[in-house]
């Protein structure tokens, strides 16, 4: 008998047992990757849904049943761990990549409407996007010229340096000489959308992180790629089909109530289902991957030196507006905007299902603070005569229904300094294990961040056990998995 198999209090060649709290995309990938290394395990979800916080439901419309997403989630190709999430699930083929990053971006804040894009090349990083900026038509020539010099800066930094997490990304850019609208059009344009923060409000190391890896690191690294199907569809049907799979119980409308040491080294997982009373886990591993305050909640006294860290990240809210009109509007599948209230705009007309003619628009509104709680009405005034502005065809359109879908909690907020309170994957007590975006990635809160959590710690817990894990299925993800906080 080994010290392992005394520790849990197993017998030699018992099977191992591994409970993930939490069904996003951080628990999903944990999950599958202990079962797929022997674990016998089980994955605890409160909602009756997989996904997290990317996820669909079904809505009675004055345009008929709609599939509608809780957010416009889209993934770039540098996403290397959600691509291999999509393989994983069968789902590539539901959520394709552009063949070229190609972004219009309309400017409405003029005398008249100017459309600009942000293309690639095939030519090599940094010549890849010399010829669109050149063109960019929301730029002085001066102003290009200074955010080419201010991109080879970026080129040169560490995102992982910690000094850069000490200051905010508005002062790098005023420091490098951005004007006020090179940083509207082009820096917050794609800023906002993948921190979910304006420049004066965002890490500068995360900051550096997206903006080299996204546009500095290959030529085609920034391509975009979005689901064409409701996400349900991937996160959760597909998820729940391959969690099956491999083995995993998965068990919906349930509640983990506590995580306690069972006094043999290993842990006994309380959880409670609705209407059905409460059973107790048995477990060699328990992973948490749920949002930081119910991990807080949930951690065995002294498994972080400083729990209360967990508490000090914050929040940060995403709005999206959903408007139905009983006409094609929009001829492109998306765009960004500029000079307006309106930040991006996507057709779901398609993965939506909606039939008998129009159009399904998804307006994706990122820093949110000011209209996350105010009424529909008020929201209704306020974004259709945007839209209305942006789409010449929107004028004469009837509006078959419009609503929305709030977010309050979206993202961990990313403001200088949350790098020292993101905790590593592995925690001080044995066999308990923190995952999800917020956790220390190195990446903003991304579905790439939550699977990049859900592979570390699914790692992390196969080492301590000793468990051979396989072939990593993403490389070089590495993080601080072996840190304390």
């Amino acid at each position: 008998m080994t010290a392992d198999d005394v520790r849990s209090g197993e017998r030699p060649g018992a099977a191992r047992r591994a409970v993930v709290l939490g069904g996003g995309l951080a628990g999903t990938t944990a999950a599958l990757r202990l079962a797929e290394a022997g674990l016998e395990t089980t994955l605890v979800e409160t909602r009756p849904r997989l996904g997290g916080l990317a996820f669909s439901f079904r809505r009675d419309s004055a345009a008929g049943e709609l599939a509608v997403d809780n957010g416009q989630h889209v993934y770039l190709r540098c996403c290397t761990a959600y691509r291999w999430f999509l393989e994983r699930l069968g789902a590539a083929g539901l959520a394709p990549l552009q063949d070229r990053l190609d972004v219009p971006v309309l400017d409405v804040g003029g005398s008249r409407p100017r459309l600009g894009r942000l293309r690639r090349s095939a030519l090599p990083v940094p010549l890849h996007l010399a010829a669109s900026l050149a063109g960019y038509p929301h730029l002085s020539l001066a102003e290009r010229g200074a955010v080419a010099r201010a991109a080879l800066a970026l080129k040169g930094l560490d995102p992982a340096d910690p000094a850069l997490d000490a200051i905010d990304f508005g002062t790098w850019l005023h420091r490098h000489g951005q004007s006020p609208r090179a940083v509207k059009a082009l820096w917050d344009l794609v800023g906002t959308a993948t921190l979910n923060a304006r420049a004066p409000q965002a890490s500068m190391g995360l900051a550096a992180m997206v903006f080299k890896t996204g546009l500095l690191s290959e030529p085609g690294a920034a391509d975009i790629g979005w689901a064409h199907v409701p996400l349900g569809d991937i996160h959760d049907v597909l998820a729940r089909t391959a969690l099956h799979k491999a083995g995993v119980r998965t068990l919906l409308r349930t509640r983990a109530r506590t995580v306690e040491p069972d006094g043999a080294g290993g842990w006994r997982v309380t959880v409670e289902q609705g209407g059905s009373g409460s059973e107790e886990l048995a477990a060699d591993t328990v992973v948490l991957a749920v949002p930081q305050r119910e991990a807080h909640r949930l951690l065995p006294p002294g498994a972080l030196a400083d729990p209360g860290r967990l508490l000090e990240i914050g929040t940060e809210p995403i709005l999206n507006v959903h408007v139905i009109y009983d006409r094609k509007v929009l001829r492109r599948p998306f765009f960004a905007a500029l000079g307006t209230p309106v930040q991006w705009v996507f057709d779901r007309t398609t993965a939506s299902g909606l039939t008998g003619g129009g159009q399904y628009l998804a307006l994706s509104q990122s820093v949110a603070h000011e209209e996350i709680d105010q009424p529909v009405a008020a929201l209704r005034e306020r974004y259709l005569p945007e839209l209305e502005r942006l789409l010449p065809a929107a004028r004469g359109a009837g509006v078959r229904d419009f609503f929305v879908t709030r977010e309050r909690t979206a993202t961990f907020a990313p403001v200088p300094g949350v790098a020292r309170l993101r905790p590593a994957a592995r925690t001080l007590a044995p066999g308990v294990l923190l995952a999800g975006a917020w956790t220390a990635t190195g990446w903003p809160a991304t579905m790439e961040s939550a699977v990049r959590s859900g592979v570390t710690a699914a790692r992390e817990a196969l080492v301590a056990l000793g468990r051979p894990y396989g072939a990593e299925p993403v490389p070089g993800i590495e993080g601080r998995a072996h840190e304390h906080n």
